[in-house]
């Protein structure tokens, strides 16, 4: 049996709220996550016709990008859609949780999906949003347990350098301690002093994982009280924010790469502006709105920038910059629905939790239609 609050608490370790920029209305917006969860639907907004659907196929929890309180309600009736949606989904014991520019930001997130499916290379974060610090932490432990705390540093995280994962640097000494009156220790007895062959464990663990791999390191350990420290350290792990730059395989013309969006994003249409034989190779990628980000599109040194709901003026802007955009339209966002099921399947798969079923939405929520 699968709890609600646990299928989130994984879904976190993947799109943490801490990533959402400040303001954005994340996480459980309507209902319980105390509850069973069998059933999970993926949706990149959660109209009326959504939660229709999630009643129809008894959706016990949906996780949506676009935040359906997005600002505060007045109230709450069946006249208006909003007070629908939030009425219909408790009368149901449907939760909904919101995971908005937090999902942008997250490695494998909505524009990490997107700059894969243009088949980019040498990706970059574009405008960087959140400094992941580096640490280095080190723990003592007793040698019959160190291989277990180990494995749980692993699992949680810790020790990712580039590729490489697990990374650690054990030695081996003597561990010496006094338990006192009051202790429960694991190994000796209060009063007496104790030495103890133990390993020296040393990693690194990122601003984003320290917390969930330091309750893992814990939880893991025999001792009652841990011995462990943590060193800011001065390089840096990468930087993590919004939209991506990479390149092209090849270099395209304008009105072909123009193109390419429509068909890899399987819309009716696009809008680009620049000059349609101008050869283009490094690409920005910007899901959502990214009428802010042109500049940033063009300090990275992208020849054109993929993003949504491209404005009159900032089109003249651009222009003016020599920076070629195609606007997909904002709906391309619906790649994170097959993205976001993926992850959570093999999160849930690598926490042994079974029973617990993933959809993503079939209901239709771009409102634009091409004539």
């Amino acid at each position: 049996m699968a709890n609600g609050q646990r299928v989130i608490e994984l879904f976190e370790s993947f799109a943490p709220k801490r990533l959402a920029l400040e303001g954005d209305p994340v996480g459980l917006q309507i209902g319980s996550l105390n509850k069973e969860v069998k059933r999970i639907m993926i949706t990149l907004d959660v109209l009326e016709t959504v939660v229709d659907e999630a009643i129809e196929k008894e959706i016990d929890l949906i996780i949506a990008h676009h935040p359906p309180i997005f600002s505060r309600l007045g109230h709450v009736t069946d006249t208006t859609a909003s007070g629908r949606i939030v009425m219909k989904c408790i009368k149901h014991d449907i939760a909904v949780y919101a995971a908005h520019t937090n999902l942008d930001v997250c490695e494998g997130g909505v524009n990490d999906l997107m700059a894969e499916a243009l088949g980019l290379h040498e990706v970059k974060v574009l405008t960087p949003t959140f400094k992941n610090t580096l640490y280095k932490l080190i723990v003592f432990v007793p040698a019959t347990h160190a291989e277990q705390v180990a494995e749980a540093l692993g699992r949680a995280g810790a020790g990712s350098i580039g590729d490489y994962s697990e990374c650690q640097f054990h030695t081996s000494g003597i561990g010496q301690f006094r338990p006192g009156t009051g202790t429960s220790p694991a190994i000796g007895t209060i009063g007496e002093l104790e030495r103890v062959d133990e390993v020296r464990i040393e990693t690194i663990v990122t601003e984003l994982e320290k917390a969930s791999v330091i309750r893992a390191m814990k939880k893991a350990h025999p001792y009652e009280e841990v011995a462990y420290d943590l060193f800011e350290e001065k390089l840096q792990a990468p930087a993590l924010g919004l939209g991506r730059v990479g390149k092209l395989r090849e270099p395209m013309q304008m009105r072909a790469f123009a193109d390419y969006v429509k068909t890899t994003f399987g819309v009716e249409g696009v809008r680009f502006v620049g000059n349609p034989d101008e050869l283009v190779e490094k690409v920005a990628v910007l899901g959502g709105d990214g009428n802010k980000y042109i500049n940033a599109a063009k300090f990275a040194g992208a020849d054109v920038l993929v993003t949504g709901d491209l404005y009159f003026h900032v089109a003249h802007d651009a222009m003016a910059l020599a920076l070629n955009v195609v606007d997909p339209g904002h709906h391309v966002e619906s790649i994170m629905k097959d993205g976001v099921k993926r992850e959570m399947e093999r999160r849930l798969s690598e926490a042994r939790i079974k029973d617990v079923e993933l959809l993503t939405s079939s209901a239709n929520t771009n409102p634009f239609r091409f004539a």
